[in-house]
């Protein structure tokens, strides 16, 4: 299943290189149904007023500003996990200056290709981009200061290996601040079975008292929520999956989609 997963999210991004700036953290991004494709929402947050913003890398993929809260310094080493584009690496390099380095991994081939192309164009010499999986990240342990990630964690089908690939190539004392999608409650079955959403930042996201606890289990300490953002997606990109009687009983539970802000340390 996770392979399936896998594909399927490589696939949705492989569409959104297609589709340009702008298609947005959601169903729509590379869906096959018209109507998702016609939704107009997404989990993304501006960066209109961020320095090293590149507008050109910016799909609106993400769900947060994780460079905000990352505590990067001039020099450090840097890993963007999901990169995309290269939208957060170009801010985080800004951060890290000219003595710094900022390294992105993705594990879709048209991303990465992108992200490069945009690279070239800015000129930059300390910024690279690899083609990887965050599971198995194509790094050396203890290599990276400071570790971001938007929106990304939650497509990865084992979460727990996620986050022990962070703290294997983070350096001691290291730290990393991710923005993510996390839950309250429990997401209909019909939601969380449909590929679609998930290449769309939804479904994969895990509740979030067992993804703090993922994050510890990994070896991580001090572990503070840095943000939360409720998400509200329409009823309508939800009826594409469950009944209205469905959908119904879930609008009167006890949920909740969240945007996340979690920081730790090695």
């Amino acid at each position: 299943m996770s392979e399936k997963i896998k594909d399927a999210v490589k696939k949705a991004y492989t569409e959104v290189v297609k589709s340009g700036p702008g298609c947005g953290c959601g169903p729509a991004c590379g869906s096959p149904t018209q109507e998702i494709k016609n939704e107009s929402w997404n989990l993304s947050e501006s960066y209109a007023n961020v320095d090293g913003y590149e507008e050109e890398a910016d799909y609106a993929l993400g769900c947060g500003l994780p460079t905000r809260d990352a505590q990067i310094k001039k020099g450090d080493t840097v890993l963007d996990l999901g990169s995309g584009a290269g939208n957060d690496v170009f801010v985080a390099r800004n951060l890290v200056g000219e003595s710094g380095h900022v390294i992105g991994v993705d594990m879709t081939e048209a991303m990465v290709a992108k992200a490069n192309e945009n690279k070239e164009k800015l000129g930059y010499t300390n910024v690279d981009f690899l083609l990887g999986e965050i599971e198995a990240l194509p790094l050396a342990e203890n290599s990276i200061d400071v570790t971001v990630s938007n929106c990304v964690m939650n497509l990865v089908p084992s979460k727990l290996k996620a986050y022990q690939e962070t703290y294997r190539v983070l350096k001691p004392n290291g730290h990393f601040n991710m923005s993510d999608i996390v839950l309250k409650g429990d997401l209909p079955k019909g939601i969380r079975d449909a590929v679609e959403m998930y290449a769309g930042c939804i479904s994969g996201a895990m509740e979030k008292q067992e993804y703090l606890e993922v994050i510890a289990e990994a070896g991580f300490k001090n572990i503070t929520i840095t943000k939360e953002r409720e998400i509200d997606v329409p009823d309508q990109v939800f009826l594409h999956y469950v009944s209205p009687a469905e959908l119904a009983a879930f609008r009167e539970s006890e949920y909740a989609i969240i945007s996340l802000g979690v920081y730790a340390e090695k």
